[in-house]
C-alpha cells in the first residue's frame, strides 16, 4: 500500500506502467497494420481478402492510379539513347509512335563531320530527355537517293505527325552548333521542354567578328 500511494503521488510515475502499456500497443499497431494507401500492388493483392466491401471499392480506384502511375513512370523513363534504326523500321519506329510520344528522327551519313557532331549532340539530349524517343537512320536507306547536300535533316514527329523539320548545314550553323543551341531547336518544336530560360546566345568571339566583318562588308 505505500508503495502504491507513492506511486500515485509522484508526477512521474503516476500511470506510467498503463501508458508504456497502451504506447507499447500502439507502436506495435503501426508497423504491423498498414493502409491500403501504403501498400504496393503486390501488397493489395496479398491482403485484399482482409478489406471490406467499402474498402475494396476504394482499393480498385486506388489501384487504376498507382498502375497509371507505374505506366506514366516506365514511359516516361523508356529511352534515354539514341536508337539507331534501317529504312524498314522507320514505320513501326516513327509513325508509329505511342500516344503523345515526341519522336526525333536524324538523317545522317557516315564522314559528315556536322552528322557526327549532331549525332553526339543528340545522344546527351537523349540522356537529359528520357522521355523523348531519340532515333537516327543513314539517310539513303529511309528515303534512296536522299541528296547529302540536305544533310543532317532532324524531323520532328509526334503521334506519326511530322511537327517540324531542319534541313540543310545552314539551318544548324555548321560545326560550331552548341548542344545548347540544338536543344533549344527542339524545345520551340514542342518536343521537349527545356529547362533553358532564353534562347542561347553565340559564343563572343562571333558577335565580335560579326561586329568587324558588317561594316567592312557595307562599305565594300
Amino acid at each position: 500500500m505505500e508503495w502504491h500511494l507513492t506511486q500515485k503521488g509522484h508526477p512521474a510515475l503516476e500511470g506510467k506502467p498503463e501508458r508504456i502499456g497502451l504506447g507499447s500497443a500502439r507502436i506495435l499497431q503501426q508497423s504491423v497494420v498498414k493502409t491500403y494507401e501504403d501498400m504496393t500492388l503486390e501488397e493489395l493483392e496479398e491482403n485484399e481478402d482482409e478489406f471490406n466491401k467499402e474498402d475494396e471499392r476504394a482499393i480498385e480506384v486506388y489501384r487504376q492510379q498507382r498502375l497509371a502511375e507505374w505506366k506514366a513512370t516506365q514511359l516516361k523513363n523508356k529511352f534515354g539513347e539514341v536508337l539507331e534504326i534501317s529504312g524498314k523500321d522507320s514505320v513501326q519506329e516513327v509513325t508509329k509512335a505511342s500516344e503523345g510520344l515526341w519522336v526525333v528522327l536524324h538523317f545522317y551519313k557516315q564522314g559528315i563531320p556536322l552528322c557526327a557532331l549532331i549525332n553526339q549532340h543528340l545522344s546527351g539530349l537523349a540522356r537529359k530527355f528520357p522521355d523523348v524517343k531519340f532515333v537516327k537512320a543513314i539517310s539513303t536507306t529511309c528515303i534512296p537517293n536522299y541528296s547529302d547536300r540536305n544533310l543532317p535533316t532532324v524531323f520532328i514527329y509526334l503521334e506519326g505527325d511530322i511537327k517540324a523539320q531542319f534541313i540543310g548545314p545552314q539551318v544548324f550553323g555548321g560545326m560550331k552548333l552548341r548542344r545548347d543551341e540544338l536543344e533549344w531547336k527542339l524545345s520551340e518544336s514542342g518536343a521537349v521542354k527545356t529547362d533553358l530560360e532564353e534562347k542561347p546566345r553565340k559564343p563572343i568571339e562571333d558577335t565580335l567578328l560579326s561586329s568587324v566583318l558588317g561594316p567592312h562588308k557595307e562599305g565594300q
